[in-house]
C-alpha cells in the first residue's frame, strides 16, 4: 500500500506527482504488461542477451 504523506497547504498535484512516482517504482504497472502474453525461457534469454550486447556497445562508444 503506498502511502503518501500531504503537507498542510501542499499542492494536490505535488501529491499526486509524488504518488505516480511511488507507484511507478513498484513495478506494477511492468509486470502487468509482462504476465498478459506467455514468453518462453529461451526467448526472453534471448532478448536479455541482446539487451547486453547493445548494453555494452555503447559503453565502447563512450570510452
Amino acid at each position: 500500500m503506498i502511502i503518501v504523506p500531504v503537507k498542510e497547504g501542499e499542492n494536490i498535484d505535488r501529491a499526486l506527482k509524488k504518488f505516480k512516482r511511488k507507484f511507478e517504482k513498484t513495478g506494477v504497472i511492468r509486470e502487468l504488461r509482462s504476465r498478459q502474453a506467455y514468453v518462453k525461457p529461451s526467448v526472453r534469454r534471448r532478448d536479455e542477451i541482446k539487451k547486453a550486447v547493445y548494453v555494452q556497445q555503447l559503453q565502447r562508444e563512450e570510452e
